[in-house]
């Protein structure tokens, strides 16, 4: 739970799209940026500190900073298990709720987003930096950036919906995500450990967790499942057929993984292995 490098270019790019206003943080949120980068950054009054209130309010535009956590070991202003609802009292208090690395920890994920939304206002904006790929042990979670396109959408009661991944080696370029359509599946492969920031607005207090489906299968479905099956059994009978000759069955397996291997070496930079990102520099966005 702490604000570094990316987490902090991160806020710059929200604080030009919407005031902070009222805030809450996933927990307080640490400070893993050096003093000369917050300067550089910011200006001389942001100096190295343990938690970001002072960081929001000054540099940030942040009306009111709370936090809510598990324990109060960290004296957080609200205590309460994320796992849980969340009480009444807390609902639609904030104009900007911060997750800045805290929902990888919560077992009960399809509660603690549902939490995020009802702390939040109408109008109000959620900031995710999460942890995507290569970051098993981290946490309990690792988070596709498909999850919240499906999660966030106009359907559900949310709008201006933004997803970017962001290497750890790389500070100076996002990768913005296009949103799946129809049929697509957003893949991204990496050799290094990726985040996932993720912006949205929740549009209406009455927003809706109930259908959250990966477009890739709502397409399929639509297709009509007759023709989904016998493009399945096509497919098995194919595979069925190939294995009767299994010198040539392993010999086509091992062409085609070399076959995609190759490729994806030869290939430079996270969007040229991946089709479904846009490289972008970060400067441009803050």
């Amino acid at each position: 739970m702490a604000i570094d490098n990316h987490g902090l270019n991160f806020l710059r790019y929200a604080r030009t799209k919407k005031p902070f206003g009222d805030t809450i943080t996933l927990g307080r949120q640490s400070i893993l940026v050096l003093k000369p980068v917050l300067q550089a950054l910011l200006g001389p009054s942001c100096g190295e500190q343990p938690y970001c209130e002072r960081l929001l309010t000054q540099c940030f535009g942040a009306t009111r900073v709370e936090s809510i956590d598990k324990s109060a070991y960290e004296q957080a202003t609200y205590v309460h298990d994320f796992n849980e609802p969340l009480p009444a009292g807390l609902h639609q208090k904030h104009d900007t709720v911060l997750d800045m690395g805290t929902l990888e920890h919560i077992y009960n994920a399809p509660q603690a987003f549902k939490n995020c939304s009802q702390l939040c206002k109408s109008g109000g904006q959620i900031l995710h930096v999460l942890p995507a790929n290569n970051f098993c042990g981290h946490g309990l979670w690792q988070f596709s950036p498909e999850l919240f396109f499906a999660l966030y959408c106009l359907r559900n009661g949310y709008i201006e919906t933004e997803v970017f991944i962001a290497d750890l080696t790389n500070t100076a370029k996002w990768y913005r995500v296009k949103e799946p359509t129809a049929g697509e599946r957003i893949n991204v492969w990496s050799s290094t450990p990726l985040y996932v920031l993720v912006r949205t607005v929740v549009s209406q207090t009455d927003f809706s967790h109930i259908d959250v489906q990966q477009p890739h299968y709502v397409h399929e479905w639509e297709k009509g499942a007759a023709l989904l099956t016998q493009t399945a059994g096509t497919s098995k009978r194919l595979k069925r057929w190939l294995k009767t000759m299994p010198l040539v069955y392993r010999w086509l397996v091992a062409a085609y993984d070399f076959y995609w291997r190759s490729k994806r070496k030869a290939q430079t930079g996270l969007d040229g292995r991946n089709p479904g990102i846009v490289a972008i520099d970060i400067k441009s966005c803050i």
